[in-house]
């Protein structure tokens, strides 16, 4: 899943696509680059951040899902957002996407009930609190453990909406330190819930995060070696969806680690 910020306020230089063009060139040289989806944000979520108004991000993401639709046909793609209402205007712009909601739909309550009216691929996540609050809201006895029982109990609730495919993602670096990064990371194969008698699929979101950068004491643009190192981990671990800012390395990642299970 290729990383596509339609801001200019991503950690990460790289991903910022502030234009329709910027945006284009970028998804073209993911896409022969091996990318299996794009994944289009218009609204900061980092720690720290302060989101855009609804109307920004609607206008932004419709605008971008569009000009995508005229430009590549049907890509495979996911929109990272929170809010229903850009979950339906892209839907009439573009047709069917995954929905990328890093807050589970706690922070829109039409979230669920419209992901399952437009029969759309849903993509859960871990966090706590909001990008201003997250830092401090690291208290955890067991960090594995209430990650696991959250998505237990977020797939209990996709079971009552009748959502049609649930993913999970830790969140890393949502309301975690860098032990509970990655503690998380070492036990990426026991927090999926099952829902619908199958075993969920995991999305790893480690790419270029301060749980390297800041860790290591480099800078984000410094991360890509450290970056493909956790990816071969996080498949080693389980992992089905890696959401990663180069595609061309995290493809040849892939390649190695099926290599291995040939």
């Amino acid at each position: 899943m290729g990383i596509v910020n339609l801001n200019d306020d991503s950690f990460f230089e790289g991903s910022r696509c502030p234009d329709s063009m910027t945006m284009l060139k970028r998804v073209e040289k993911m896409l022969k680059d091996g990318a299996d989806m794009i994944d289009i944000g218009a609204c900061s979520t980092r720690p720290g951040s302060v989101p855009v108004s609804e109307t920004i991000e609607l206008n932004v993401i419709t605008s971008a899902a569009k000009a995508l639709k005229h430009e590549f046909g049907s890509i495979d793609l996911s929109i990272d957002t929170f809010r229903a209402s850009v979950v339906k205007s892209a839907y009439d712009a573009f047709g069917p996407f995954t929905v990328n909601d890093i807050s589970s739909g706690e922070d829109d309550e039409n979230m669920l009930k419209t992901v399952s009216e437009l029969r759309l691929p849903y993509i859960a996540m871990h966090k706590r609190g909001t990008p201003q609050t997250m830092q401090s809201l690291c208290d955890y006895d067991d960090v594995v453990a209430e990650v696991k029982t959250y998505f237990e109990e977020f797939a209990a609730k996709a079971q009552r909406h009748d959502l049609l495919q649930i993913f999970v993602d830790p969140g890393f670096g949502f309301a975690k330190d860098y032990d509970q990064n990655y503690t998380l990371l070492k036990n990426l194969d026991k927090i999926a819930p099952e829902y619908k008698g199958r075993k969920v699929a995991v999305l790893a979101g480690i790419s270029r995060k301060s749980m390297i950068w800041k860790y290591l004491g480099i800078t984000p643009d410094k991360a890509l070696p450290t970056t493909s190192a956790l990816h071969l981990y996080a498949l080693q671990k389980g992992a089905s969806i890696l959401r990663v800012h180069d595609v061309a390395e995290a493809v040849e990642v892939v390649k190695i680690f099926t290599k291995f299970a040939l």
